[in-house]
């Protein structure tokens, strides 16, 4: 019997195909119809290949654009937004319209040519989430941007094109996206009828049961979510309250590098290296008219989002929102918590 299950947050609706299920050992991730790999400009040397770098770990004595740096984060070379001009509000009829105004940013994870974040050191991933967090900051300086999107396409099939080297992406956008309001909504719905934040009312079930569980460590948990929309989605959560994903602080950071690359490393052995996508959904800039967000440091609670691409969104889950995921996450938690890494 397929099963339904609601998301606790948001209210959407999973089918667990229970009918159709595969075993865990059933799923391999790698890219079989990936093309040939282009040259690639992100290496170490190769800096006159992309755009002016707008931040970069690197010795001081070092000129900026040259060899010897640790990372680098440059402008995306088709950027989907732009940050020259202004929003330009207005309205057709019915129809709200503004000019495509933000940032896109490629953050160059490594000098080395390496393609998964998996094989990174956790001292490097440390580094990663220092410059998302330095970038944020200084994006939200833009009095035009509400949100910073944080989210990396590894492997062909997740969107990451013919280039492999470690990078993800930083988008700037003028308004909020969608699913993160779903999310703000469905905390503050919660947060006003019971006083407390669902993301830790769900942590403090999680850790109970431990059914979902991957792995609890150095401040972070890791579990398949309940009413899960992929085979093997996991997300990363800090125990601690906090919505802003600025505010972690350098235990924290390290933390979280721990906890990603043990997670990364597991997807990686566990499915033969599978393409995946990663969200970093943390608080929006608070600009809003007075007490628009008045209670979000309260019932919000930012987390991370690895969606392994296994499976393909078809006609039934785009016409209806419903997603069918053909393994139980219960089973997914278990077959990852015992993959050695």
């Amino acid at each position: 019997m397929p099963e339904l299950r609601k998301d606790p947050i948001i209210g959407r609706w999973v089918i667990i195909a229970t009918e159709r299920a595969r075993r865990p050992d059933q799923f391999s991730g790698a890219d079989q119809n990936a093309p040939a790999e282009k040259p690639c400009p992100f290496c170490e040397g190769k800096e006159r290949e992309t755009p002016p770098e707008i931040y970069a770990l690197q010795p001081s004595h070092t000129a900026a654009n040259t060899p010897g740096w640790e990372l680098r984060i440059v402008p995306s070379i088709s950027p989907f937004l732009r940050i020259e001009g202004d929003l330009e509000r207005r309205g057709k009829g019915l129809y709200d319209m503004m000019n495509g105004i933000g940032a896109h940013e490629i953050v160059i994870e490594t000098k080395e040519h390496i393609s998964n974040m998996a094989d990174l050191s956790e001292e490097q991933i440390t580094k990663v989430i220092d410059s998302y967090i330095d970038r944020i900051v200084d994006l939200e300086k833009d009095e035009r941007f509400k949100y910073v999107l944080v989210f990396k396409n590894y492997g062909w099939t997740a969107g990451a094109g013919r280039v492999k080297h470690s990078r993800s992406q930083l988008i700037a956008t003028p308004a909020n996206p969608k699913r993160v309001k779903e999310e703000l909504e469905g905390a503050r719905s919660y947060y006003n009828y019971h006083d407390r934040c669902v993301f830790c009312d769900l942590i403090r079930q999680e850790l109970e049961s431990k059914e979902r569980v991957i792995l609890d460590v150095d401040g972070f948990i890791a579990i398949t979510p309940f009413a899960a929309r992929f085979p093997f989605e996991v997300w990363i959560l800090p125990k601690k309250h906090s919505c802003d994903f600025i505010s972690l602080n350098t235990p924290g950071k390290l933390g979280l590098a721990t906890a990603m690359k043990k997670i990364l490393a597991k997807l990686k052995k566990g499915l033969n290296d599978p393409p995946y996508n990663y969200v970093i959904h943390t608080a929006p800039f608070r600009r809003q008219k007075a007490g628009y967000w008045k209670s979000i440091d309260y019932d919000y609670h930012w987390h991370i989002e690895i969606m392994p691409r296994l499976t393909r969104v078809a006609g039934f889950e785009w016409g209806t929102g419903f997603y069918i995921c053909p393994l139980p996450p219960e089973d997914a938690a278990k077959f990852l918590r015992e993959v050695e890494v």
